[in-house]
């Protein structure tokens, strides 16, 4: 048997030892609290008019998990349930719109079914976007950049400009299709143009950042995510047929941004070394069609 002053020694003990555990070992961090602290690491200054903002659930909700993802569709919400996540970090908007908008979706079957099962299984989705590419190096860039695996290749002073090994436009596209398990990358230009120039941009850029890329001399090719079929596709065709040496890829937007939400995952671990973290593909949403 333990003396009295054995017992109080061995309390004393647990009682410093309680102390000492970190208050997040003691009480889960809650969603507003684990965004606030990506906030403070990314310094991004602060804009009113952000889309990076709470979409879904309660931000006191304490997290069991997170999980990154380039968009939250259903499907995600399920695999992310599974796994035990219920803060859903994701890049691109939940509800259809840019802005999140919902007014006129109220009533739509497939909305509501949505909605209710984030209601059901409390789970809150916060959009990160704006500050995942303000950061530096803007985070989409370096998980596209380190999935490829073209880090030495990129130029001093400039993220998304890399000169490449001499290569044609189709092995270009043919191991970036490899690289990023993609089905449904197009070429607009001749595939046989051996090229070594190449700028990158993610997502949906628009057609006066796309055009002014193609625009440099010291770009051949400019891989992208997505372009209106009337305006950059266009030009890059009609500089093809002026015997320019340009040509267009276009990986799809989620194709040219989910490397970028598989690094964010990877970031968030270093951040959060105490909580889950896992990286949930959303996949190209188009299926192609056999000959």
């Amino acid at each position: 048997m333990c003396s009295l002053f054995e017992r109080c020694v061995r309390l004393a003990v647990v009682a410093v030892m309680i102390s000492a555990w970190p208050a997040h070992a003691q009480k889960p961090l809650t969603a507003r609290q684990i965004i606030e602290k990506i906030k403070l690491q990314i310094g991004a200054p602060v804009d009113p008019n952000t889309v990076d903002t709470f979409k879904a659930g309660d931000p006191e909700t304490p997290v069991t998990g997170i999980a990154t993802t380039f968009l939250d569709t259903y499907d995600v919400l399920q695999e992310a349930v599974a796994s035990g996540a219920n803060l859903i970090i994701t890049h691109e908007p939940t509800f259809y719109n840019h802005l999140d908008e919902t007014g006129f979706l109220k009533g739509d079957p497939v909305f509501e079914q949505k909605m209710a099962y984030i209601r059901e299984h409390h789970l809150v989705i916060w959009r990160f976007h704006d500050q995942w590419h303000w950061r530096k190096p803007d985070g989409i860039i370096e998980g596209f950049t380190q999935a490829v695996g073209w880090e030495k290749y990129r130029r001093p002073y400039e993220q998304n400009a890399f000169t490449l090994p001499p290569i044609t436009v189709g092995q270009l596209a043919a191991d970036l299709r490899a690289k990023l398990n993609s089905r449904s990358i197009r070429i607009v230009g001749d595939p046989l143009l051996r090229v070594t120039n190449v700028a990158y941009l993610p997502g949906a850029s628009g057609e006066a950042k796309e055009i002014k890329q193609l625009e440099r001399d010291d770009v051949q090719v400019l891989v992208a995510g997505e372009a209106r079929e009337w305006e950059t596709v266009e030009y890059a065709r009609d500089a093809a047929a002026e015997g320019r040496q340009k040509a267009l890829i276009l990986l799809g937007h989620e194709v040219s941004e989910e490397a970028g939400m598989e690094y964010c995952a990877r970031w968030l671990r270093s951040l959060f070394p105490s909580v889950r973290v896992t990286f949930i593909p959303a996949g190209e949403p188009f299926q192609t069609v056999g000959r």
